[in-house]
């Protein structure tokens, strides 16, 4: 009988300590989430303040291209539309900005398809990529994405202004006689190395 008790007791300690660790271990779980939920909302509300992006055109060259050139229109579209509520929206975004930037490379207006536009473009595609890499990690690095967001304004600013620097090299009129001297110079190289030889039988002058 005593030995009933005693195992009863004991079984009865043993019972209350595993539900005791049970209810510590509930609480400290309920206390990681709530930490980690608080940390989450931090970093939302630090995205959710920065995500500002440029998307309109800052002169009339970038608005213009924004009428005709499809993929620049599509783009500045997709950074315009600023996601909500949830940090996933805004990952989803960043993919969703990502591929429209990638999309720039294509179809680029004839008059800009050159070394200064594609640069730039290039640049503009290597941070928005970025951003999407950061901003879909499993602990976001808010600080990188909202930093990346500033870079990448920089870039749309940077290729909008170089447009409209060539668009007005494109209005400069040539210089009087620049476009003859251009003619002469295309006529000089059209001219062969070697020249016509000398007939040997011409009279030397002594």
């Amino acid at each position: 009988m005593f030995y009933q008790m005693k195992y009863k007791i004991s079984l009865f300690l043993l019972l209350v300590f595993v539900l005791h660790s049970c209810q510590n271990e509930n609480e400290k779980r309920l206390a990681e989430q709530e930490k980690m939920a608080k940390k989450n909302e931090k970093i939302f509300n630090n995205i959710n303040k920065a995500w500002i992006f440029i998307d309109e055109p800052i002169n009339d060259v970038a608005e213009k291209n924004a009428g005709t050139w499809t993929e620049w229109r599509e783009f500045l579209k997709e950074i315009g539309d600023k996601p909500r509520r949830t940090i996933t929206a805004f990952q989803k975004k960043s993919k969703a900005i990502s591929k429209k930037a990638m999309a720039l490379n294509n179809n680029i207006p004839a008059e800009f398809n050159q070394p200064a536009i594609k640069s730039r473009i290039s640049i503009l595609i290597t941070k928005v990529k970025m951003m999407d890499l950061f901003i879909n990690l499993s602990t976001v690095p808010d600080d990188k994405v909202t930093f990346l967001i500033g870079e990448i304004n920089k870039e749309i600013i940077s290729l909008e202004r170089q447009m409209d620097k060539i668009v007005e090299k494109s209005k400069i009129p040539k210089e009087q006689g620049e476009e003859d001297f251009l003619r002469m110079l295309d006529t000089t190289r059209a001219i062969p190395n070697s020249a016509t030889p000398l007939d040997p039988n011409l009279p030397k002058v002594e």
